[in-house]
């Protein structure tokens, strides 16, 4: 019997991605289990959430958003039972120690992108979630404000605005969703709804 080659077993591991089956959805699933067992607020954002509203793409990790208490209740409660900082010193970084998956954890108040203070700050996670079968994620607009004010301050966080780009092409998301965002950001999700726009060959008053 001939063993599966790299492609192979890549393939595979994105077919179980998409199902639902992977390392990554079972850190998860566990992780949201113990936080609302322990009542730590948050909401899930970074790809998973992405996934969550529409866009499918593959992602290894699990980031999530809570409050600096949370983060602290989060640290006396799990760290040493089932988690383990993800490498010496780290405080906000966890490795799951079933899966072997990194749980990144945000906290409300801190700035997306280059981390320097600007109009668009992660917010309170009770504030901008909303529950996707019985996950608590980040709202729609709320993830693509934090994703363009990320990729416009940080070069090498280029990779928030194509998402944005992604999430207007495949959920097909209307241009005045721009006015659900902050100022700062307006300019650029327009620019986006405009190039996705002219690829697809359609504008505002066409079908």
């Amino acid at each position: 019997m001939t063993a599966p080659n790299k492609a192979d077993i890549s393939l595979r591991k994105v077919d179980d991605f998409f199902m639902g089956r992977s390392p990554v959805h079972d850190t998860l699933l566990d992780l949201v289990r113990r936080l609302g067992e322990a009542e730590i607020d948050y909401a899930l954002i970074g790809g998973l959430a992405l996934n969550l509203h529409g866009y499918e793409r593959v992602t290894v990790d699990v980031d999530i958003l809570m409050t600096r208490e949370g983060l602290e209740k989060f640290r006396e409660s799990f760290v040493g039972l089932g988690y383990v900082p993800a490498h010496p010193g780290a405080k906000k970084h966890f490795k799951n120690t079933a899966t072997g998956i990194r749980v990144e954890i945000i906290t409300a108040g801190e700035y997306p992108g280059d981390g320097q203070p600007k109009d668009v700050s992660f917010p309170d996670p009770s504030q901008i979630a909303e529950d996707i079968d019985g996950i608590k994620v980040i709202r729609l607009a709320s993830l693509i404000e934090l994703k363009l004010a990320s990729g416009l301050s940080a070069p090498h966080r280029i990779k928030d605005i194509a998402d944005v780009q992604q999430l207007i092409e495949r959920l097909d998301l209307p241009l005045d969703l721009g006015q659900q965002l902050n100022p700062s950001v307006r300019d650029e999700y327009a620019r986006l709804w405009q190039v996705t726009a002219s690829a697809k060959n359609i504008g505002p008053d066409k079908d």
